[in-house]
Formats: structure tokens, C-alpha cells, sequence
């Protein structure tokens, strides 16, 4: 889960000790009914193996680079996840930035002669 507004550990220093009572300060007070008032909570839940190769290989084309090898790209797509925990928008963007470089790389180099 992610909260929209910030919490700040020096904002713990605020917090009062009356007995066994917690009584926080006033600026924690006013952050949690913000939160109970409007009640938005923002999450961002991960993608299924098929989804998340979808946006991969969408990338992978919009950054105008032809896909040679499915089989390889997709295997490698998966290898990047699994190393980053995560099958998000983000890491398929990040793979397809990669996987472009490395293919554009390719491209330009130089035959090697034998």
C-alpha cells in the first residue's frame, strides 16, 4: 500500500507519555483523518507472466528495435524480473530500454573478420 501524504520519523519526537497513554502530536493527528476522510489509497499490484511480456515486447517495439528471437527476448524479460522481484510497467520499461541499447549496440558494431 501507498499513502499519498508523507510520514516524517521527527514528527514521532512530538509524541507525548502520560501512564501507559500515547498521545501523538498534532500534525500526525491531522495526516491520519486526512487519510480516514478521503480514504484514498493508491496500489500497485504486479502483472502476470503474459501481461508483463506484453508491455515488455510493446516497448521493445516503440523504441523501434525488431524482436529476432522470441523465445530469447522473453526468457531474458523473465531473468530481469525475477533478479529486480518484481513484473511491473516499470521493470518491463526498464528491460525494453536494455534490451534496445544492447540490440542497437550489436547493430553498430563492426563484422569481426576471421
Amino acid at each position: 500500500m501507498f499513502s499519498l501524504v508523507a510520514e516524517i520519523m521527527r514528527e514521532n519526537l512530538e509524541t507525548e507519555y502520560i501512564g501507559d497513554e500515547i498521545h501523538p502530536g498534532e500534525t500526525v493527528e491531522e495526516k491520519i483523518s486526512l487519510s480516514e476522510r478521503f480514504g484514498l489509497w493508491v496500489s500497485f499490484y504486479p502483472f502476470d507472466q503474459d501481461h508483463y511480456l506484453a508491455i515488455a515486447r510493446y516497448w521493445i517495439e516503440q523504441l523501434g528495435v525488431s524482436i529476432d528471437d522470441t523465445a530469447l527476448m522473453e526468457r531474458e524479460a523473465l531473468q530481469w524480473a525475477l533478479a529486480r522481484g518484481s513484473r511491473s510497467g516499470r521493470v518491463a520499461w526498464h528491460f525494453a530500454r536494455d534490451y534496445a541499447g544492447r540490440a542497437m549496440l550489436k547493430a553498430r558494431s563492426p563484422k569481426r573478420r576471421k
